[in-house]
């Protein structure tokens, strides 16, 4: 015979707040994930979380030139003649962002959209005009004269 040491009132109450404890505890272990941003071609799709990146806040003139040189962990191939395709999020696009090539600014200007589209062969051409078959291309939040975040995605080139 077992005897019931609580009611089913108190029972609930003590699986509830369990249950709420349980979760803040998870919530608490957890970061709050970078924006994402993306590039698609054609059908094919990469996103990525930024590689650099402190809940928007500047990052650190010493860290700039070691977080542009990371590598890529997303790849995705692009022809000559495709449409490639950045979206960032609507955070990233408040505060503005430029594409980097190979470590490089390819863009003087912040651009404050969410999503545009530039040819496949601008990014397959060296500063000394050979054609490359890969190439990094990051997109860097700036806020103001700071970079903010940085992302990193890696061209192949398909034959």
């Amino acid at each position: 015979m077992t005897v019931a040491f609580f009611s089913g009132r108190a029972r609930r109450a003590g699986v509830a707040l369990g249950a709420v404890s349980a979760g803040l505890l998870v919530l608490a272990a957890c970061d709050k994930p970078t924006p994402l941003a993306t590039v698609t071609v054609g059908g094919d799709s990469i996103n990525t979380e930024a590689s650099c990146y402190d809940d928007g806040k500047a990052i650190p003139e010493t860290d700039i030139q070691s977080c542009l040189n990371k590598k890529a962990d997303k790849t995705i191939e692009i022809g000559m003649d495709d449409k490639v395709r950045f979206g960032v999020d609507p955070e990233i696009a408040d505060n503005g962002w430029t594409l980097f090539i190979n470590g490089q600014q390819a863009e003087q200007e912040p651009y404050k959209k969410t999503y545009r589209t530039i040819p496949g062969n601008a990014f397959f051409t060296s500063q000394t005009g050979e054609t490359t078959s890969d190439t990094q291309v990051s997109i860097v939040e700036t806020s103001g004269k700071k970079l903010t975040g940085i992302w990193h995605f890696e061209f192949k080139k398909s034959s």
